[in-house]
């Protein structure tokens, strides 16, 4: 079992930062990948960001790109959101997801169907 908790969510104006952490603990040491996904109000859950825990490769949803960044620190078993530019229709739930299973390629990453274990969410809202 992984135990997953996020934090760093708040209430933001457009234009602004914000940086999510997500810290795992538990079983941690059987993390292949981490993910944030995200839950607009009346829209269901949709990928932001992944991550390969070992090499580090990152993947990125195309309305994220380029603003958003996806890190992690091995040694405090943590993932970070990175989050710049924020625009209102980034207002949602984040949630923290993580996998012990290896999987391979963009489809795969973006997949929560793929993601074992799940955070309880932190709220990030936009204002314009």
């Amino acid at each position: 079992q992984v135990q997953l908790g996020e934090s760093g969510g708040g209430l933001v104006q457009a234009g602004g930062s914000l940086r999510l952490s997500c810290v795992a603990s538990g079983h941690s040491f059987s993390i292949y990948r981490m993910g944030w996904f995200r839950q607009a109000p009346g829209k269901e859950r949709e990928f932001a960001a992944a991550i390969k825990w070992s090499a580090g490769n990152t993947y990125y949803a195309d309305s994220v790109k380029g603003r958003f960044t996806i890190s992690r620190d091995n040694a405090e078993n943590t993932v970070y959101l990175q989050m710049n530019s924020l625009k209102p229709e980034d207002t949602a739930v984040y949630y923290c997801a993580s996998t012990p299973y290896d999987c391979s390629g963009y489809r795969c990453y973006v997949d929560e169907g793929s993601y074992v274990y799940w955070g309880q969410g932190t709220q990030v809202t936009v204002s314009s």
